[in-house]
């Protein structure tokens, strides 16, 4: 008996499915790219619950005859292939069939399709790769999509798919990686019935201030290099446009997206010294590349493309980066033509300068302090101190040791952070103060504990617990925030603006700004910056599951309210520690890390 068996049809077409439809987004990008290649002018895609319930495009570009309608869902067809060397030299993205039959296997697909110079078009109407419905129609020039139920009959891959925010995420960035490789082609982008997107036709630079924001313009650098290896073209995004999170980050060849490290790490060089290590320059580059020197073909969504001269691209796209930066001065640089002149700020310019008042106080004593007194004096000081001056009373080897005693304990009061004497410590058993921790003598040893983490698990216990019941205290700003986001940020605070409300942030949005009237209570002013960025990039992390949404955003508040935490008295880290250990988890911080440790003494003693 054989062992070998040829798989059923549909079997085969469902298994080369799952290689090139991953999402609802892979389906998004074969029928854009078709679209594409049918020279249209206009595309529209219109998506229903993340492209589970529907995905439709519509195009007006060359139509289908009736033969051709049926032939592009079979397996194996195509219109830009001829022979094998023509897989080298790639001038188009796909002209119907490339991925219909997969996507045909499982799901519905209806397709309507008619060419200019006839006067019915043709329905077609799959199941299962299977054509249920062959038949002529009325309708306009142009080819319309329409696949339903995706992944019905394949139900493990459809519970494998994650919220509808995070395929919704994958979508966008499908239809914004098509749109910048073709800015002569008017977009529009809907989802369940809300306009996300509507692109006119247009010059490059307006595509992607578009896509950006509509306030990125001016922050757009030109970058155009002519070589004969590589032609390069596109804008930068300048230094104080970088952020945090990777996002606004495109390389295009031959107006094909594509990722590519080795080229990433080129622009990144190119900002060294502009920018920090955790922020992420922008940029959109288009390369064009002969089609024989590269292979598009060594991954299965052809997101990554194989150079054979990539060595020489790293160094021409890294030398141009450098050169567009220099031509719009964005690099410092130094004016020794300059007045020596301060550079008033504007806000002052226009008033009048007042001279400086200095006050003396007559009465202030340098030597009176809050300190401890001794037994010398009922002020802490010796009879010798007291007086006016030095000589006028004789000094006794005990007046000596209590001004040596109080000048130690004076340097230790000019420390950054207050803390206690070491003798003091050891007498009272009290803690010991630093920084960042707080050090407390046991039993066993001396027990450690980092203050901030300390701070962020009672913070998080203690909100996370009132968060599920009611709304976060919030404070009002007396001046709003304005921060300038992408369309994408502003869409995703406006899909979680319930829960953002309910932590505390109260804002409205007009255009492409945010403005945030409202921040929880808990939150320092100097915190509330980098707090909403750090939202910002957690809505935009597609890891997190929808369901844990609530609880990532309150670690993240908690987190940023108690970064600056600092203990300045015993009586605070006493109030710290009670607090701590009132908590169910309290060795861990919220991101999982220690909190506490123990300096056992065999581990002190090792070290002397």
């Amino acid at each position: 008996m054989s062992v070998i068996q040829l798989l059923p049809e549909h079997i085969a077409n469902q298994i080369a499915a799952g290689e090139v439809i991953q999402r609802p987004a892979s389906v998004v990008k074969e029928l854009m790219e078709n679209s594409i290649d049918a020279k249209a002018t206009y595309v529209q895609l219109i998506i229903k619950d993340a492209g589970k319930t529907l995905i439709q495009v519509v195009d007006d570009g060359d139509g289908m005859t009736p033969e051709d309608a049926v032939k592009c869902f079979q397996r194996h067809a195509t219109s830009k292939l001829k022979s094998a060397d023509d897989l080298f030299k790639l001038q188009t993205k796909g002209f119907r069939g490339e991925a219909l039959a997969s996507i045909a296997s499982i799901a519905h697909v209806s397709m309507r399709t008619k060419q200019a110079t006839v006067e019915t078009g043709t329905l077609i109407e799959v199941e299962g790769n299977t054509i249920r419905t062959n038949e002529q129609i009325v309708c306009s020039k142009g080819t319309s999509f329409e696949v339903k139920n995706l992944f019905y009959n394949v139900p493990a891959r459809r519970n494998f798919l994650k919220s509808e925010t995070i395929e919704f995420g994958h979508i966008r960035d499908e239809f914004e990686r098509v749109a910048l490789a073709h800015p002569e082609i008017k977009f529009s982008l809907h989802h369940n019935g809300q306009e996300i997107y509507n692109l006119q036709a247009g010059v490059l630079r307006m595509r992607v201030a578009s896509i950006f924001g509509r306030n990125s313009n001016e922050r757009l650098v030109p970058i155009e290099e002519q070589t004969n290896i590589v032609s390069i073209k596109g804008f930068l995004g300048k230094p104080d446009a970088a952020r945090k999170t990777r996002g606004e980050q495109f390389f295009f060849v031959n107006n094909r997206y594509f990722k590519d490290s080795y080229f990433h790490h080129a622009i990144t060089k190119a900002f060294d010294g502009m920018i920090s290590d955790k922020h992420y320059p922008s940029y959109c580059i288009y390369l064009e590349v002969d089609p024989a020197k590269i292979d598009v073909n060594i991954h299965p969504t052809k997101t990554e493309i194989k150079f054979e001269e990539d060595r020489f691209i790293y160094s021409i796209l890294l030398s141009s980066v450098r050169q567009a930066l220099g031509k719009h001065n964005i690099f410092p640089t130094l004016d020794f033509e300059t007045e020596t002149s301060f550079d008033i700020p504007s806000s002052f310019r226009k008033t009048e300068p007042v001279e400086p008042q200095i006050v003396v106080d007559p009465s202030f004593n340098p030597f009176q302090s809050s300190r401890p007194s001794t037994s010398s004096g009922g002020n802490g000081f010796t009879k010798a101190l007291k007086n006016e001056g030095f000589g006028q009373a004789i000094p006794s080897p005990g007046d000596w040791e209590n001004f040596y005693q109080i000048e130690e304990q004076s340097s230790l009061d000019d420390t950054p952070t207050p803390s206690l004497g070491l003798h003091e410590e050891r007498e009272s058993g009290s803690y010991l103060l630093h920084d960042r921790y707080v050090f407390s003598p046991t039993k066993s040893g001396l027990l450690v504990i980092d203050v901030k983490r300390a701070k962020w698990r009672i913070l998080y216990d203690e909100l996370i617990g009132r968060f599920i019941h009611q709304a976060l205290d919030s404070q009002q700003l007396l001046f709003p925030i304005e921060k300038e986001v992408s369309a994408n940020e502003l869409d995703l605070w406006k899909m979680h603006g319930k829960l953002l409300n309910q932590l505390g942030f109260h804002s409205t949005i007009e255009a492409d700004v945010l403005s945030i009237h409202g921040v929880p209570a808990v939150l320092p002013e100097n915190a509330i910056d980098a707090c909403i960025d750090s939202l910002l990039s957690d809505l935009q992390d597609r890891d997190i599951d929808q369901g844990d949404v609530a609880h990532h955003l309150v670690k993240r508040l908690t987190q940023n309210a108690s970064k600056d935490a600092v203990i300045r008295r015993p009586e605070e880290a006493q109030a710290l520690i009670e607090s701590l250990f009132q908590c169910e988890e309290h060795a861990l911080a919220p991101n999982g890390k220690k909190i506490m440790h123990t300096l056992s003494l065999t581990e002190i003693q090792a070290n002397f």
